[in-house]
């Protein structure tokens, strides 16, 4: 049997500054994997230009004329992580029998690679790269990842703990993804549910050679707000529950003014009259706001239709 085409996505923004220490040892680890015969020698790796503001397009341009087994997609703009990395994988993922993502920054172990396609030879379609600890971490990136696991969790969503977006995926794979046709992609969660036979292979954390990480905290937010809205209306029904609860109490307040005012007469005159209807109808508002949101939530979801990425140019062939 001969060994698979593998293709290696790598998303970029603004990794000027990194990309030719990358593009070295992604290329001399793609050729460690074609001399131990375990890929094709027509393998490949593909930088994908996010909309860059500085020459991460004409570094990976001029690696694409360097090295035969380098290539590059550029965005048209800046359209997120989650959309360049897409756009990486369903670009190339006709031309190899399996894709591996990684970041640009080669935090992530290149050499764990090898055990992603020797997962891939033993059948599995979806292979996860794992961090097997988090010590390279400090205390609040360690407290925020930990949080956000637990926060995804009570949400509802599924998530392979520890993996970010080091992930093998056959070709049967990619093609799978690309009937999930969302405009609010959370890749995370998407992977998981496609099926198919998943490993896992775990791998060391290393520190970063250049340039500074593109996640701040603003964006860690975010990315946690999409991968909730993109996978669970836990939100929404917790403004149900609330309705329900308000509702409730408001029914109890009313109970309670009135027997003041019928038994003890003791109730201030007026305040009956003023406060019961704002009970009773912001309970009443809570509620029909969580119901129209259930509704209102997945169409919103679902409506939109724009572009979730759009090639300006491109080195593949």
């Amino acid at each position: 049997m001969s060994p698979p085409t593998l293709a290696v996505v790598v998303p970029c923004f603004n990794e000027e500054l990194v990309l030719p220490h990358t593009c070295d040892r992604l290329v001399e680890q793609l050729g460690s994997l074609v001399g131990d015969g375990l890929v094709d020698a027509k393998s490949f790796i593909c930088f994908v230009d996010d909309g860059s503001l500085d020459n991460t397009w004409g570094t990976i341009d001029a690696f694409s004329k360097e090295f035969e087994s380098v290539r590059g997609i550029k965005l048209s703009r800046n359209f997120g992580h989650q959309n360049a990395l897409l756009a990486g994988l369903l670009e190339v993922g006709k031309r190899a029998d399996c894709v591996i993502s990684i970041d640009a920054d080669l935090q992530q172990d290149e050499n764990a690679m090898a055990d992603f396609v020797k997962e891939y030879s033993r059948g599995a379609d979806i292979v996860f790269g794992v961090r097997s600890d988090r010590h390279s971490d400090d205390a609040f990136k360690r407290m925020s990842a930990g949080f956000f696991y637990r926060l995804m969790a009570v949400m509802g969503v599924r998530l392979k703990r520890n993996h970010a977006d080091y992930r093998l995926m056959s070709r049967r794979a990619i093609e799978a993804l690309r009937e999930y046709d969302e405009d609010n992609l959370f890749l995370r969660g998407i992977v998981p549910q496609i099926g198919f036979k998943q490993s896992v292979v775990y791998f060391e954390v290393r520190e970063r050679v250049q340039g500074t990480s593109k996640y701040t905290l603003g964006r860690m937010i975010s990315f946690a707000l999409n991968g909730i809205t993109s996978f669970s209306i836990t939100p929404l029904r917790i403004v149900t529950t609330l309705g329900f609860i308000f509702t409730f109490l408001s029914i109890v307040m009313s109970v309670y003014i009135l027997v003041m005012k019928l038994v003890y007469q003791t109730a201030v005159p007026g305040w009956a009259s003023v406060v019961l209807p704002i009970y009773l109808l912001g309970g009443i508002q809570l509620l029909s706001v969580g119901v129209i949101g259930e509704y209102v939530g997945r169409v919103y979801m679902e409506s939109k239709r724009r572009p979730r990425y759009i090639i300006e140019d491109s080195t593949l062939d």
